[in-house]
């Protein structure tokens, strides 16, 4: 005979509304709250973006000498 397994119909209960116990945004490894971050984030994009076509430009304008 097999034997039945014991899957549960309830959740987990947790102690907090939040996976961490801390509260929300605590686990990522920067501060959205901060002055300049929607600054920074939107260079860090456009700065990740623009590269690979630098890159590429830049490997097919160089000198073949």
């Amino acid at each position: 005979m097999v034997a039945r397994r014991g899957f549960h119909s309830t959740r987990a209960q947790m102690g907090s509304p939040y996976h961490y116990p801390e509260g929300p945004r605590n686990n990522l490894p920067f501060n959205p709250m901060t002055k300049f971050f929607a600054f920074r984030y939107w260079t860090f994009m456009g700065v990740g973006f623009a590269a690979p076509f630098a890159v590429a430009y830049w490997q097919t304008n160089k000198n073949q000498g």
